[in-house]
């Protein structure tokens, strides 16, 4: 399960200041009458998703394990940084799986494409593209490009089996294309976001068919929301995280900076990086999301945290219990000095770096926030996706925002249809 340690400069105290505000944004966001609520579709989402959906999800996700050797995940931000940062964490950075997980339509770099495009020619893959309107442009792009690769390999006929389309239940050119070619289709909720997604087929299908127990995720979220939802805020950890944040943000800490010490939880931060940056920059508000993973970048950003200008505090997600281990062997000579360490495994020397490093920050004047996690399986990394989705919702409200919206967002994209030329710019 998890666990929540608040930096030094939280107390009761001023916990308790905030429990009227907090109390009324709980009751908001459980009545759906906050800004943004035709968005709120998330919330209940673990209790009220489509068990006839999932079902079919993980019976395709077995069609796709048993007929294909590559599955591409064609989608951008929240329609694909849930999915990836899960698989990842879940499965890591050199997953020995039978089916390997392709991530494209997140990106215009024409080397990266290319890249992806030479390597998938000749081999059997299939296609998940993910977009609510069909007409997302880095998506609709490259999955422009890899339908005509699958066609050209395989046939239209054969190629109409080996497609899946996660996107509007009703409207939208991706919609109108799968009926058309008859694609097998998962629905995106029209009141579920890009970023929030991660419980829907957005996230459920790619997982299942990298073989994650996607039920095990959508109890950790189910019990995610029934403890936050009832818990009082001297109580509930993710109300606290939440007021921390918003604490920080008017005492002169206007940077988070999300740390790891596991390389396959980086996609995870680039999520909440996402989760909090698209959520709460708007009018001028809102904290800066960074991150870090440890200990490599204690080697170069750890410099400058320990001894830089002051504008940032830490959340740190401190896995108890990891997957794998290995030991320190014996060295005879001993040149690098290190048979202090024989016998000892790296979880723990790991452990300690995260101790030393904790002490160090916060002897420095950085305040440091740890989540514990018992270990990272499909039921607490659900717990966790909650946890962060209901702690941003709650605090993009305390700022007086609507946290689903992204107007900032479409003013590069007017810019950019204008300078390629598209109709209407």
């Amino acid at each position: 399960m998890l666990d929540l340690r608040l930096n030094k400069l939280m107390n009761e105290e001023i916990l308790k200041g905030y429990e009227k505000e907090v109390n009324r944004i709980n009751k908001m966001i459980m009545d759906k009458s906050g800004q943004g609520n035709d968005f709120l579709g998330w919330v209940d989402w673990p209790v009220n998703y489509d068990k006839e959906e999932l079902a079919r999800i993980k019976k395709d996700a077995q069609y796709v394990r048993d007929n294909f050797d590559i599955l591409v995940v064609c989608g951008i931000g929240g329609s694909y940084l849930g999915a990836r940062s899960a698989l990842e964490a879940l499965n890591g950075l050199k997953s020995d799986d039978k089916l390997e997980i392709i991530f494209m339509g997140q990106t215009f770099s024409p080397n990266y494409v290319a890249q992806v495009m030479n390597y998938l020619k000749g081999k059997n893959f299939a296609i998940n593209v993910i977009s609510k309107s069909g007409t997302t442009t880095e998506t609709s792009i490259s999955f422009r490009l890899l339908k005509e690769l699958l066609e050209s390999q395989i046939g239209k006929e054969k190629a109409r089996k080996a497609i899946y389309a996660t996107t509007d239940r009703e409207k939208g050119a991706l919609k109108t294309l799968c009926n058309n070619e008859g694609y097998a289709t998962y629905v995106l909720p029209g009141d579920i976001g890009g970023r929030y997604s991660v419980f829907t087929a957005v996230g459920t299908f790619p997982l299942a068919c990298a073989g994650v127990d996607v039920e095990a995720m959508i109890r950790g979220a189910q019990v995610a929301r029934k403890e936050i939802e009832s818990a009082p805020l001297k109580d509930n950890k993710c109300y606290q995280y939440a007021v921390m944040r918003d604490y920080m943000y008017h005492h002169n800490k206007p940077v988070e900076m999300y740390v790891t010490y596991e390389p396959q939880m980086s996609q995870i931060s680039e999520w909440l990086k996402q989760l909090f940056g698209e959520s709460e920059g708007k009018e001028h508000k809102g904290l800066y999301p960074g991150s870090a993973t440890f200990s490599t970048d204690l080697h170069s950003l750890g410099q400058y945290i320990q001894d830089g200008t002051p504008l940032l505090f830490e959340t740190i997600i401190n896995i108890k219990e990891p997957k794998q281990d290995i030991v320190i062997p014996h060295d005879n000579d001993d040149l690098d000095g290190l048979n202090y360490l024989e016998g000892k495994n790296l979880a723990f020397v790991n452990q300690k770096a995260f101790e030393g490093t904790l002490q160090a920050h916060e002897d420095g004047g950085v305040p440091c926030n740890v989540i514990y996690v018992d270990k990272l399986d499909a039921y607490n990394l659900g717990y966790l996706f909650y946890f962060f989705m209901r702690a941003c919702a709650m605090s993009a409200y305390m700022l007086d925002i609507n946290p689903f919206n992204q107007p900032g967002v479409e003013v590069y994209k007017k810019n950019m249809f204008h300078l390629l030329g598209k109709k209407g710019y």
